[in-house]
């Protein structure tokens, strides 16, 4: 995408005073854009569950606390608990994603709002999407991080990998749900969960029941 085209983008996205993002040059040079717009988003859906794959720092799951109700961090690494903040909202589980899965089909949650940010390789992600769908909400939202890199060398796994293939193959499936990405680097590709256009006309009886 040219320069003007980013800058119109930035000014008019701008407007929405999204929270903790500097948007004054542009996307293409602010790789954590989507930290403020998956944020803005939760200001506006208030989830009762959020589900992050992925943690690292903590950066974008701190500041999702005053958003949510219930939030559960999951990352294979042990440290990344110890940059978590303390609230009697938050929930950290040193696992794997699919080891996490595993124990959700024991006891089921009812998830919100998810963000896919663990492994980056496709057939990770393509296992998180799948592993993780069922428990979604009807219109819930799924976010999917690094789906648009900007070059060829920025799929090596050290950066962004090859998960954005895992898109174009998922997005080719629209009974259960509809996808889009924003085509700034990094990438980030929103997912709603449905089998009817409007949320009052799905049927509820799909949702699982939380604990």
């Amino acid at each position: 995408m040219g320069k003007l085209a980013n800058k119109i983008f930035a000014r008019a996205v701008s407007k929405l005073n999204l929270p903790f993002v500097d948007l004054s040059n542009g996307y293409a040079n602010n790789s954590k854009w989507h930290q403020g717009l998956i944020i803005h988003l939760a200001s506006i859906l208030r989830p009762r569950v959020y589900l992050e794959l992925g943690i690292f720092k903590c950066g974008l799951f701190n500041r999702m606390i005053p958003f949510a109700e219930q939030l559960i961090g999951v990352d294979a690494n042990p440290e990344a608990g110890n940059h978590m903040a303390r609230s009697s909202k938050v929930r950290f589980v040193a696992t794997t994603t699919s080891n996490f899965a595993q124990r959700l089909r024991n006891e089921p949650i009812s998830i919100d709002m998810m963000f896919i940010d663990a492994d980056h390789s496709r057939e990770a992600v393509e296992e998180d999407f799948a592993n993780f769908f069922p428990f979604v909400k009807p219109h819930g939202l799924i976010l999917l991080h690094d789906t648009h890199p900007m070059d060829n060398a920025a799929t090596s796994q050290e950066r962004c990998g090859d998960g954005y293939q895992a898109i174009e193959s998922l997005s080719r499936k629209s009974e259960q749900f509809e996808m889009m990405t924003l085509p700034w680097h990094p990438g980030l590709t929103l997912c709603r969960k449905r089998t009817a256009q409007l949320a009052w006309q799905e049927n509820s009886s799909v949702v699982h029941t939380s604990k």
